[in-house]
């Protein structure tokens, strides 16, 4: 890997016209005043670098779940699967990927499965890192049926700069693990409910790389892990 390769992501489409819009807003702005041309161009690179999508190499051994998206763990936590979902189910364990406006937003499946269900919910927007942002905000849920019967629930969480979220797929699509599923604009979650009895195997705080981080193993018997800063 070379040094222009490291610096240097694809676009995504869905940044093509907004880097645009701020390109053309950067020439306008050193038409009227030049230095808030510069102003204008930092605003364009942060653009394109918010909409990268990068390669990731996922690990693809049966029961692992990598993370759907880039950022840091800000809640782990016992709570019952999303109300729209119609689903009678005790506790499950979610784990929340808070993404900062500095994060690549490309999400990506945790697991090859099967989508079963997608449920759209318009809300407010509340900081994504609050646990009520679960509940209020703007949120787009993904159920994706795995070989052995068992069901993931991801939920997409808008917050308090974005304003879309943006699915790739459709019901009764099969998904490979890592496959780009959907893609929030500007600061935002992801969420992840764990199905009964698994644990895991990451901490709040912990930074996720999406697609790579594993979160959890289907297979695994090992208890929750536990971390600390160094």
């Amino acid at each position: 890997m070379n040094m222009l390769n490291t610096f240097i992501k694809p676009l995504h489409r869905e940044g093509i016209k907004f880097v645009l819009i701020f390109s053309v807003t950067s020439v306008i702005l050193f038409l009227i005043y030049f230095p808030l041309g510069w102003v204008g161009i930092g605003l364009t690179f942060w653009c394109y670098y918010f909409f990268r999508d990068p390669k990731r190499i996922t690990p693809v051994r049966d029961g692992l779940l990598v993370s759907p998206a880039d950022g840091v763990i800000s809640l782990i936590k016992k709570i019952k699967p999303p109300p729209e979902l119609g689903i009678e189910s005790e506790d499950l364990t979610r784990i929340s990927v808070f993404m900062n406006v500095f994060d690549c937003h490309v999400n990506r499946s945790p697991i090859a499965g099967e989508v079963v269900d997608i449920n759209y919910r318009p809300g407010k927007f509340f900081n994504a890192s609050l646990d009520k942002a679960s509940v209020d905000n703007e949120r787009n849920t993904l159920v994706i049926k795995i070989p052995d019967g068992r069901k993931i629930i991801l939920v997409q969480i808008a917050g308090m700069v974005a304003r879309r979220i943006v699915s790739f797929v459709k019901p009764n699509q099969k998904l490979r693990t890592g496959q780009r599923f959907g893609l929030i604009r500007f600061g935002s979650r992801v969420d992840i409910y764990l199905p009964k009895g698994v644990q895991p195997l990451v901490c709040i705080g912990q930074t996720m790389i999406s697609g790579e981080t594993v979160v959890a193993d289907l297979n695994s018997t090992e208890q929750a892990r536990n971390g600390r800063k160094e």
